[in-house]
């Protein structure tokens, strides 16, 4: 059966594409709603995954466990089902995807993290954290991709709340791409930076990376779900030129996450 949320999106990829299909989406911990009106959305978000078609997947706010969440969605009640026995990088993982995750922050009853979600073989995984003050715990997961006869190094990012911290993990990323990636290599850095003021593309451009983007130079709004506004959700590359970009809308979209999915399509450079 045709997945519902595929209309909404780009047409689905082809064996012989010369595009590599990537998509970065903060999932929310599974979870939408406050009070007695939280509602588990892992499941949907599980066909949202599903739909983009993509090569690589960067998902933000993704728990390995947490054991409050897990104990109220613990039953099916009414047709609703309950909480997956899985991880969620795990659980949402479309069939023959590899899979990398790697935890930012524990809390009292669990933690949550970033994951990569990949068809192509992925290679060495890496953490490294840039949390900035004791109130909030960051990191990137860095990880490579084989795709085709390409090793490309890709960077799932979730930056800080606050401007002077999130210009210092940029710069930590930007000291990643420069010292610690080979200098031929292509690089994609996805997700969410938080940048609602939009003051972080200069140090990114000065490691020699190109934010992705429309080709009329239009930003595509992403946050917050319902009326978005903000170009929180971004890829960055170094390598690769953007070939399409789309956001997809709607209620259904909005109602699985404070964030919309961002989604491009990149081509290798010369």
């Amino acid at each position: 059966m045709r997945n519902p949320l595929q209309s909404s999106l780009l047409p689905p990829s082809t064996q012989g594409s010369p595009y590599l299909r990537v998509a970065t989406y903060n999932i929310h911990k599974g979870v939408m709603g406050m009070g007695p009106a939280k509602r588990l959305e892992i499941h949907n978000l599980g066909l949202a995954i599903e739909a983009f078609d993509a090569d690589v997947v960067c998902l933000q706010e993704v728990r390995r466990f947490h054991h409050r969440e897990a104990r109220r969605f613990s039953r099916t009640d009414y047709g609703h089902r309950s909480w997956p026995h899985q991880a969620q990088a795990d659980y949402l993982a479309p069939e023959g995807y590899e899979v990398a995750y790697r935890t930012n922050a524990v809390t009292r009853h669990g933690e949550h993290g970033n994951a990569l979600l990949a068809r192509w073989p992925i290679g060495e995984i890496r953490h490294h954290d840039v949390s900035d003050h004791r109130f909030e715990q960051r990191g990137l997961l860095h990880a490579t991709v084989h795709w085709h006869s390409t090793t490309i190094h890709v960077v799932v990012a979730h930056l800080g709340l606050f401007h002077q911290s999130r210009v210092r993990q940029t710069e930590r990323m930007a000291e990643l791409v420069v010292k610690h990636i080979p200098a031929d290599a292509p690089v994609i850095i996805a997700g969410d930076f938080n940048d609602w003021n939009e003051q972080l593309d200069p140090i990114l451009i000065e490691a020699g990376l190109t934010r992705a983007n429309r080709g009329d130079g239009e930003r595509v709004p992403t946050f917050p779900s319902m009326v978005p506004v903000l170009t929180l959700d971004r890829v960055y590359t170094r390598g690769l030129t953007c070939h399409n970009m789309m956001v997809p809308r709607g209620q259904a979209w909005a109602r699985m996450s404070d964030h919309l999915p961002l989604v491009v399509e990149l081509e290798l450079q010369g």
